[in-house]
């Protein structure tokens, strides 16, 4: 499969998923009885619609996660799965349930891989805490045990897997994804022969759970960034610096981040794969490391939806279709979705060196962890840019960048700090480190990562939520609460967007479609 193509889109199930739903079900669950019946599945879509989750790949069934409500006392209690089932084959729904019940979670075989199991429990667990319900509750099979039936009981088969010492396809992944087993079924699914009849009672414990009020507003709140303060050292291989950077990317997923952020031209070092006598032609060495951008694009993309994180990939050196140089950052979104920002202000020494030239368009991103602009370095100290993103609702802004000394440095973390009062944002600073002299342009670096907030009450009295050590490579986490910025934006000792004198003055964005053979607009030729 190409990554190229992967789309993935997390939705709610419709009977219009039925027949690929059976056919899904009918290959995956071929040894205990397989679909659910049309009817099945009719009823519990109209019960329960918010349970049953569904992920696709342009308009393919590729996963799916079906869920009931049921009472919490009941089924904690020993229990068989045909607890669970009324007359007709209707999966009895409580609507009135302090708790969820995980039916089934199936992945198509050609996507395994891509933890998408892992996307379909946590929305699971978004939906548990957004309902206000007291905990996910599951009867997990063990299909493995009975491998090991004539040696281990299944406690102590359990108990093994707990310890990996034993691989269990279901119980391993239910473990990983902070599932604990609370107790031992038996005649669970008695047509289960792998499992032998026996099964786990698994918990997941919602630790937000609040009994006496009802959780209306599902909308995510809390985002945790992880920057990685990247040392530029020397690498024998493209490979090589894939490597670290994966490295990192799972580092940053394991401690469940929603954005891992990478520096300014991270994968400069590549041009030291030339000798330093090719390294002086600075222009065909740039061009040189653009040829590498096309395989970075692809495995970072390949990192977010194997890792489940949004990746904000540094910049690298693009070559457009007009065979011009640019410095772009990359978006590479969970779902396998890729995005674009140019740096649009090129430094002298970009200009003079490397002959770069500025883009002409400026977004905010919609993610699935906020509205998010990204200006490269330089950028950030105009803050005509972060103005215009600001009016487009925009909560985080990420700045990767690269700078050699210390007064570089503190150009951009100045600004940058501006950027987050004045327009009631948080913003990321991204930075590398390390001296590497036997590479041109590269003999020192220096950085100290930070994630920057509003001046106010609600934020550290500094504004500033966490910062690295400096000139170490490291790694850096912050959580954002982006219900915060709502506060502040409206009631907030000062309110920045709000009170400015629009009747004084304005700020737009001028139309360059004239570039590329259209006419500018009226209003840019008076500008002009």
């Amino acid at each position: 499969m190409s990554l190229d193509d992967l789309h993935l889109t997390l939705r709610n199930l419709t009977l219009d998923d039925y027949p690929q739903l059976e056919s899904l079900m009918d290959a995956v669950y071929h040894d205990i009885g397989g679909a659910w019946s049309r009817h099945t599945i009719e009823r519990l879509i109209g019960d329960f619609p918010d349970g049953q989750v569904a992920i696709e790949d342009d308009g393919r069934l590729v996963g799916i996660a079906l869920t009931v409500r049921v009472d919490y006392d009941e089924f904690t209690n020993p229990h068989k799965y045909d607890d669970l089932i009324g007359k007709r084959e209707v999966i009895l729904d409580n609507a009135e349930g302090d708790a969820m019940y995980g039916l089934d979670v199936l992945i198509h075989p050609d996507y395994r891989g891509y933890r998408l199991g892992r996307r379909l429990y946590d929305a699971r667990k978004e939906l548990c805490r957004s309902l206000n319900l007291r905990a996910i509750l599951a009867g997990g099979r063990i299909p493995q045990y009975h491998q090991h039936a004539e040696e281990l009981s299944p406690t102590q088969y359990i108990d093994q897997v707990a310890r990996k010492e034993i691989h269990d396809p279901i119980l391993s992944f239910q473990l990983a994804n902070d599932f604990q087993v609370k107790r031992l079924l038996r005649d669970y699914l008695p047509e289960d022969e792998k499992s032998q009849g026996y099964a786990t009672l698994l918990e997941w414990n919602n630790f937000l759970y609040e009994p006496a009020e009802l959780v209306l507003d599902t909308r995510k709140t809390q985002v945790r960034v992880g920057a990685v303060q990247w040392q530029m050292r020397e690498f024998d291989s493209v490979e090589a610096v894939l490597q670290q950077v994966e490295y990192f990317v799972d580092a940053l997923a394991d401690y469940q981040s929603d954005f891992a952020v990478f520096p300014e031209l991270f994968n400069a070092p590549l041009m030291g794969l030339q000798d330093r006598a090719a390294q002086q032609d600075q222009l065909a060495a740039i061009r040189f490391l653009a040829s590498f951008t096309e395989r970075f694009k692809t495995e970072l993309s390949r990192m977010a939806v194997t890792c489940n994180i949004n990746i904000i990939a540094g910049s690298m050196i693009e070559v457009g279709e007009d065979d011009r140089l640019y410095n772009v950052s990359y978006l590479c979104h969970r779902d396998g979705t890729l995005e674009r920002q140019a740096k649009l202000h090129i430094t002298p020494q970009e200009r003079r060196d490397w002959v770069i030239e500025g883009g002409d368009d400026l977004q905010v991103f919609d993610t699935d962890a906020g509205r998010i602009g990204i200006l490269i370095c330089y950028d950030v100290e105009f803050p005509e840019l972060s103005r215009l993103q600001a009016e487009q609702d925009m909560d985080i802004l990420f700045v990767p960048f690269w700078t050699d000394t210390k007064n570089g440095y503190l150009r951009v973390r100045h600004c940058a700090q501006a950027r987050a009062i004045e327009n009631e944002c948080y913003v990321v600073l991204c930075g590398s480190v390390g001296n590497v002299p036997s590479i041109e342009n590269m003999e020192i670096q220096y950085a100290q990562s930070s994630v920057f907030s509003p001046s106010d009450f609600a934020f550290p009295h500094d504004a500033v939520l966490s910062e690295t050590t400096p000139n170490t490579e490291m790694i850096m986490f912050s959580d954002l609460d982006l219900t915060r910025l709502t506060v502040v934006r409206n009631e907030g000792s000062v309110t920045n967007l709000k009170d400015r004198r629009k009747d004084l003055f304005d700020l737009r964005w001028r139309d360059w479609s004239w570039k590329s053979g259209g006419r500018p607009s009226g209003a840019d030729l008076d500008e002009g």
